[in-house]
């Protein structure tokens, strides 16, 4: 192993104190290497973390969309709870580069892609990152508008408008953006705090509106009792496939920069355990709820209300809207400064690392999630589920094929700490970028996205030949680049040491 760099005991690994990372081009304070000593996160800051983040918004549209799709609750439980078991493998490969060696995901992909070729996965992984915050934001915005105005009266919701919506819309999302940035500029340990508290919080916000149901249900009964109209024959699996790519889709995201995280992390036990116990539990408890919840509503109302804003926006109590008020701003802001903020920040940084901090990364990201105009990404919410994540998926997953190979089956988890901010090492390349990583990322990206059909897409797909494979995108994404990538490296010296 090289001398510019020391293994502890654990396994886990840190620069020595005289190492150079002087190059401004590829090193700055953000980016560099965790020490040891300051990695302190453990198994309950990784579940809170995943409690955070999986209970929120979308993650109950998620559920209750199958629902609305016409799945009962037992199939959209178990669409749920196999896409979470199936990305959190990802999830755990990549996320021990970062407890081992305390780095972000840019500079982890600098081993696979070149100091330079890393800007490009890290960039696609920041363009979806701001899609994901503006969205985010504007459902948290949103919750403020529709929540607000049962207790403000209706003048609050038929203000005059400007772009289609109410102007105290616009000032209710504004609101939101404000607050979002006001706590990612304090740092991550901050953002750890947050998330500590705000994870049980929300738990209890959900299951207050699942006992509000029952009891405007007359119990658990009519929850239960709402059949599928799918069946299991054929319907059933022509939705199930597509929407199980676009339920792993939806944290494909997080499958490539949990290393964000996992470099603050005191043991490589604690974010396995934390992320094993924290995601598909809770994501699978969530989708329980989501869709006893909404199945409920259908019960009560005659039809299924899949957004909770809504739905608590029909309650007569005003300390019950209050109470779901402050439930929908914590359970927003928790996911998407940990999901869709920290991603970006670091990506942005390692672009430029001379002129870009993590606070700026963070602010541009806040900017660009305005700009994209989340409330066009989301009105149809059949795009969302099936095009938007599927597309998404399908991307990221060519991303994490490579990661995987190159860190798990070509170098066996060893790297070099020093030559990842170094040009001219080992992880250099032809001029800092890897031929071979993008080949396979084109390459696997176009297998993965390129039939992709429905929205914006023609129906008969991009490339109609393609098309089979639309619905699983994120499978092919996977395999046929982390196969390619295998073959194109196959001869070359992988090792660090």
């Amino acid at each position: 192993m090289s001398i510019t760099q020391s293994p502890h005991p654990d396994g886990r690994v840190e620069l020595a104190a005289d190492a150079d990372l002087s190059d401004p081009r590829f090193a700055n304070a953000d980016l560099n290497p965790v020490p040891v000593a300051q990695r302190r996160w453990t198994t309950y800051n990784f579940l809170a973390l995943w409690v955070g983040m999986a209970h929120n918004i979308p993650s109950w549209t998620l559920a209750s969309g199958l629902v609305a799709l016409g799945m009962d609750w037992k199939q959209a439980v178990l669409t749920i709870a196999l896409a979470n078991l199936i990305v959190l493998v990802p999830m755990l490969l990549t996320g021990h580069a970062g407890t081992k060696y305390g780095i972000p995901f840019p500079v982890f992909a600098r081993a696979s892609f070149g100091l330079r070729g890393a800007n490009l996965p890290a960039m696609i992984r920041a363009a979806v990152a701001c899609a994901w915050f503006g969205i985010q934001t504007w459902i948290g915005g949103e919750g403020i508008f529709l929540l607000a105005g049962k207790l403000l009266g209706s003048g609050w919701q038929t203000a005059g408008e400007i772009g289609g919506y109410p102007w105290t819309q616009w000032l209710s999302f504004l609101i939101f953006w404000v607050i979002e940035m006001a706590i990612i500029a304090r740092g991550m340990e901050t953002l750890r705090r947050f998330e500590n508290w705000a994870a049980p919080f929300v738990i209890v916000g959900a299951l207050a509106l699942l006992v509000w149901i029952t009891v405007k249900a007359g119990g658990f009964g009519p929850l239960l009792d709402q059949p599928s109209k799918l069946g299991w024959d054929g319907d059933f699996w022509k939705v199930f496939f597509p929407a199980l790519m676009g339920m792993i889709g939806f944290w494909s995201t997080l499958s490539l920069n949990i290393p964000d995280f996992t470099r603050f992390g005191g043991s490589q036990k604690a974010q396995i355990r934390g992320q094993a116990l924290g995601l598909p539990t809770t994501m699978t408890l969530f989708a329980l709820l989501s869709v006893l919840v909404t199945s409920g509503s259908q019960a009560v109302y005659g039809e299924p209300i899949w957004d909770p804003i809504a739905l608590a926006a029909k309650m007569d109590s005003t300390a019950g809207i209050l109470f779901a008020l402050f439930t929908v701003l914590i359970a927003t802001l928790s996911v998407n400064i940990a999901a869709n903020v920290v991603s970006p920040a670091y990506d942005l940084a390692n672009l430029l690392p001379k002129r870009v901090t993590f606070r700026t990364g963070a602010f541009i990201t806040g900017v660009v999630g305005v700009v994209i105009m989340p409330w066009k990404l989301i009105s149809d919410p059949h795009v969302y589920i099936f095009t938007w994540l599927g597309v998404v998926g399908g991307l990221l997953g060519t991303v994490a094929g490579i990661l995987i190979a190159d860190y798990w089956l070509l170098r066996r988890t060893r790297l070099d700490l020093a030559d990842l901010y170094r040009a001219g090492g080992r992880y250099w390349y032809a001029g800092g970028w890897n031929w071979r990583a993008v080949t396979a990322l084109l390459v696997g990206g176009l297998l993965a996205v390129g039939g992709s059909y429905g929205g914006p897409f023609p129906a008969d797909g991009l490339i109609p030949f393609l098309k089979p494979l639309a619905d699983y995108g994120w499978a092919v994404g996977v395999t046929s680049s982390l196969a390619l990538y295998l073959a194109l490296s196959a001869g070359t010296r992988r090792t660090a040491a």
